[in-house]
């Protein structure tokens, strides 16, 4: 009979994974053992990445069976009772983490997502800082720490919980080899304390698979082998693993793959030096990326810069391309100093990005043409230097392919092909080779060699590979922005007295950095769960805790991004202010100019009781109807008034004088209000001179009508306007920024901690939301005041009634966004997705406009469902009516209706699993 320790941890059975025509994985079938550290070995783009998420349960089952500690994956009630059973490690340097945060802040946030107590995590916050050397830094925010020290923070939260199974996804990539060295140390210590613990690693480092229990060699989505790590080199009868899972290759991958062979690099007899770098600086702000960096390559030598992830190189080689200005010191090219401005130069330069960066939408061909053009190679040329780079690089198969459907190692080879397009003396590489499999690395390398030995081109190359740089002439050892020994690889060895440059680049960066032993504390026993924890089920259920923990970290987040903070704080204010000053449809000082065809004393009395007025200005007169256009449409007036010939004996007759009035209508509600002005003025005006003439009876009417204005008796647009811009504010920006905070996580990564915890969908979104629901009530607050104090709109009504509308409001409003963010992959998608399915509607069928009841068909339904119909309902009720909460009940009504709708539905369609 078997037991639990005896079954696989992972069992998988003709497991598919696509990603559109991409297949990601190809009938994977594979039992990993439980209780050892298990390793996923191959290049970046084989797989490995795709199978963890599905066994983490953070990616949706396509094809085939997956079961992960005892049962399906495909059940939703099995992840989420194993759910805090595991630990997932993602890929890349602290995507788990939260930047702004502190250490302990990150920590602390996973422990409360796992509903340990406040003392509990405490004590494994301790235990944890301690044995990751952590402890000194626990204020320092995620951010500013090392590539190493964020793999321990990452590492530490996702141990907060004290998993059975934890997963790490290439959880050294881009760490300096010291940093490495302690996370393994790290990783041994953990399986000690913990012996039934079982650890899935994927990595592309096979010095470090070495050390594993158990292997599988992976690539193009299907396992090529399995098996302890002797018994791989005992079947392909190698001594390396890199060897080895070249022998394991299909028939054809490895074809033809022998050792590379380098010849030795011959230097020049003279000095001559084409790249130099004397005490380069660069600064961001106050971060010192280069610090004081000095070297110097001859002509045809291959330099290989090492260093972890943000040491520096990259802002290097940017330097040296004239892509970056430095702060200090020098940089020469073939003797001369680096000016961007100098094309002459700059055509000697080849330089290969460390992301791929050629157009996807030209093919291979298309390419190679365009960067032959940008560099002014001669037409007849042309064509036959693309054919003899396709040859040389062996692209002719692929000439009229996409870019991106191609393989990883292709890519790169028509990388290098199209920064060797203008035949340049200097070719800059970074990290030319990262994520591709060995062969193709070598094949890489073949031509690199040849390009430096038979055509005398400069090389100079960055890598985190030690098998690379011991492929170089000479070599530079940095870290933090500064260069710690350069020379060739055997000196440097032989410098540090060591055997590898591995450990002689630990050997050196143990002089720089201070450093406490990983594995110095014991863990034995400290990271057990204590009695007084509740149960695991109740993990299971809503917990307002988990909700409260998300909304103090999001708050938190908000706080410290001063782009964020500040579009929350001052975005609505700044808004107020435009369209309470720019947005008016009252008629005041407005210009006008007379073509007077009469000049006659009653035209002219007519004109000065016009500009008597304080809602017009007279310019002046016009000469001719051709100057009305010009003044017109220059924008100098907005009304012309024409007083015919015989305009005065017209009104001396008694007959019903005319003029003539034109109009501006660019702005169609500002000249229908002007219209409505001249009419009545124009009115008042000839009946006063009738009366002057006739006297009383020449005027009299039938009939007299007084009108009468209530809630606006002066007419003006503020009193209208502003109430109605209120809800519109509160509806865009709170929006905006609750769809932000989770589209921004998608981008960022840690979208995955949600995928991979207990927290449930209601508790992410409602603790997503809070924040944005207070920054907004502030923002109501203060509009209200600007209202009020500086635009003069009376304030008449129910405060509390108000402001129980608008905390109404803004939580549907929020929920929108947080609605919205569920369709949404980019922040750029989700602003302008936010801003169409706010202000459109808001605008269009909200009330602020026309009013809903005018509304017809379709629009009508949309004005009577839209929450910023019933508040413009509310603002203005409040504001210039005097009504309370008995005459607004029916406007409260529809959004307390349509909030446990909309926030239902946000929760629906917010997936546990991505994919």
């Amino acid at each position: 009979m078997s037991t639990a320790a005896d079954l696989p941890v992972v069992r998988a059975e003709g497991l598919g994974l696509a990603y559109g025509k991409t297949r990601a994985l190809d009938g994977v079938t594979l039992d990993i053992p439980a209780g050892c550290m298990v390793g996923l070995i191959g290049p970046d783009g084989v797989g490995k990445s795709s199978l963890l998420s599905l066994i983490a349960g953070a990616r949706r089952m396509q094809e085939g069976r997956l079961e992960v500690l005892g049962g399906d994956m495909a059940s939703a009630s099995h992840r989420n009772r194993i759910g805090p059973r595991i630990a997932f490690m993602p890929q890349g340097l602290g995507r788990n983490l939260y930047l702004t945060l502190s250490v302990f802040e990150n920590i602390d946030f996973f422990g409360r997502l796992f509903g340990i107590s406040r003392d509990e995590r405490q004590r494994r916050i301790g235990v944890l800082l301690q044995a990751t050397g952590l402890a000194p830094f626990a204020g320092r925010p995620a951010g500013k720490l090392s590539g190493g020290m964020k793999q321990k923070l990452g590492l530490c939260c996702a141990l907060i919980h004290d998993p059975d199974f934890l997963i790490l996804d290439e959880p050294t990539t881009g760490v300096d080899p010291l940093s490495r060295r302690q996370f393994w140390q790290l990783i041994h210590s953990i399986r000690d304390s913990r012996p039934g613990m079982s650890i899935l690693i994927a990595t592309a480092y096979m010095e470090e698979a070495e050390g594993f229990d158990w292997l599988a060699a992976m690539d193009d989505g299907r396992i090529l082998a399995t098996g302890t790590p002797a018994e791989l080199l005992e079947q392909t009868n190698t001594d390396s693993l890199d060897t080895a899972y070249v022998q394991l290759l299909p028939d054809g991958q490895s074809e033809g793959h022998n050792g590379l062979i380098i010849p030795p690099y011959v230097a020049p007899e003279t000095a001559d030096f084409v790249i130099e770098a004397e005490g380069l600086s660069v600064k961001f702000g106050d971060f010192t990326a280069v610090d004081r960096v000095s070297f110097q390559i001859r002509r045809g030598e291959i330099f290989g810069f090492l260093g972890s992830n943000g040491c520096g190189k990259t802002t290097t080689m940017k330097v040296l391309t004239g892509l970056l200005e430095p702060a200090e010191g020098r940089a020469r090219l073939f003797g001369q100093p680096v000016d961007a401005r100098d094309m002459a130069v700059r055509k000697r330069i080849g330089y290969m990005t460390q992301s791929f960066s050629l157009y996807g939408e030209l093919t291979v061909r298309q390419n190679l043409e365009l960067h032959g053009r940008l560099f002014d190679l001669p037409t007849g040329s042309l064509a036959a230097r693309v054919a003899e780079l396709a040859r040389r690089f062996d692209l002719e198969r692929v000439m009229d392919s996409l870019p991106n459907a191609l393989p990883l190692g292709i890519r790169q080879r028509l990388s290098l092909a199209v920064a060797l397009i203008h035949k340049p003396d200097i070719l800059i590489l970074d990290e030319p080779t990262s994520g591709v499999d060995p062969v193709a690395r070598d094949e890489f390398w073949r031509i690199l060699v040849e390009l430096s030995r038979n055509d005398r081109v400069t090389i100079f190359v960055s890598t985190h590979f030690m098998n690379e740089a011991a492929r170089c002439d000479r070599i530079s050892l940095m870290h933090a922005g500064r260069v710690l020994v350069s020379d060739t690889p055997d000196a440097i060895r032989a410098s540090s007295g060591v055997d590898t440059l591995d450990d002689a680049f630990v050997h050196h960066l143990q002089k720089v950095v201070e450093t406490e032993d990983a594995s110095a504390p014991e863990l034995a026993g400290q990271l057990n769960r204590a009695e007084a924890d509740p149960p695991p089920k109740r993990i299971l259920r809503f917990r307002w805790d988990r909700m409260l923990s998300i909304a103090k970290r999001e708050s938190l987040e908000l706080s410290r991004d001063p782009i964020r903070l500040t579009l929350a704080g001052l975005g609505s204010i700044v808004l107020m202010l435009v369209l309470g000053y720019g947005i008016s449809m009252d008629v005041e000082d407005l210009r006008f100019a007379v073509l007077d065809l009469d000049q006659s004393v009653t035209s002219q009395s007519y004109v000065n009781e016009l500009s008597g007025s304080r809602y017009f200005i007279e310019t002046p007169p016009l000469r001719d109807y051709g100057d009305m256009d010009r003044r017109m449409r220059a924008g100098d007036i907005s009304l012309a008034l024409e007083f015919p010939p015989g305009f005065a004996a017209d009104l001396a007759r008694g007959s019903g004088p005319s003029i003539g009035a034109w109009i501006d209508g660019s702005n169609p509600q500002l000249a229908e209000t002007v219209r409505g002005y001249v009419q009545a003025m124009h009115s008042q005006m000839i009946a006063e001179q009738l009366r002057q003439a006739f006297g009383a009876a020449a005027v009299a009417r039938p009939y007299n009508l007084e009108v009468r204005y209530r809630y606006n008796p002066d007419i003006q647009s503020l009193p209208a306007i502003v109430p109605a811009v209120i809800p519109l504010l509160l509806l865009l920006i709170p929006a905006m920024l609750a769809a932000l905070s989770v589209v921004r996580e998608k981008e960022m990564g840690s979208i995955v901690n949600f995928y991979v915890t207990p927290t449930r969908p209601l508790e992410f979104l409602l603790g997503k939301q809070m924040p944005y629901v207070v920054m907004a009530m502030v923002n109501f607050a203060l509009l209200v005041l600007i209202a009020v104090l500086l635009f003069d709109v009376p304030f008449t009504g129910s405060i509390v009634a108000l402001t129980v509308g608008a905390l109404l409001y803004v939580v549907l409003a929020t929920g929108l966004g947080l609605l919205i963010s569920a369709f949404m992959r980019s922040q750029i998608a989700a602003i302008f997705a936010t801003s169409l399915a706010t202000m459109l509607p808001a605008v269009q069928y909200g009330g602020i406009i026309n009013p809903v009841s005018a509304l017809e068909g379709a629009g009508a339904v949309i004005g009577e469902i839209y929450p910023t119909s019933h508040f413009v309902i509310i603002a203005r009720g409040t504001f210039s009516k005097a009504l309370g909460f008995d005459a607004l009940w029916s406007s409260f009504l529809p959004m307390l209706l349509l909030l446990p709708v909309l926030t239902a539905v946000a929760a629906l369609l917010l997936r546990k699993q991505v994919g």
